[in-house]
């Protein structure tokens, strides 16, 4: 199945697999990759709100 999404590999050590995994099946994801992405995605969020924040307070 093609896809148009662009694709790479991370390596992470054990414990943050574990992480990765726990939340995976704690946010019923279908795949490491969709939970991956997510966690991506929050993390990007939560970094856009943090430099937001910072220029309000300026």
């Amino acid at each position: 199945m093609a896809t148009e999404k662009s694709r790479y590999t991370v390596s992470v050590d054990n414990d943050m697999f574990q992480q990765i995994e726990n939340f995976r099946f704690e946010h019923r994801f279908q795949t490491r990759s969709e939970a991956t992405v997510e966690l991506i995605r929050r993390g990007l969020e939560t970094l856009k709100d943090e430099k937001a924040d910072e220029k309000s307070k300026v």
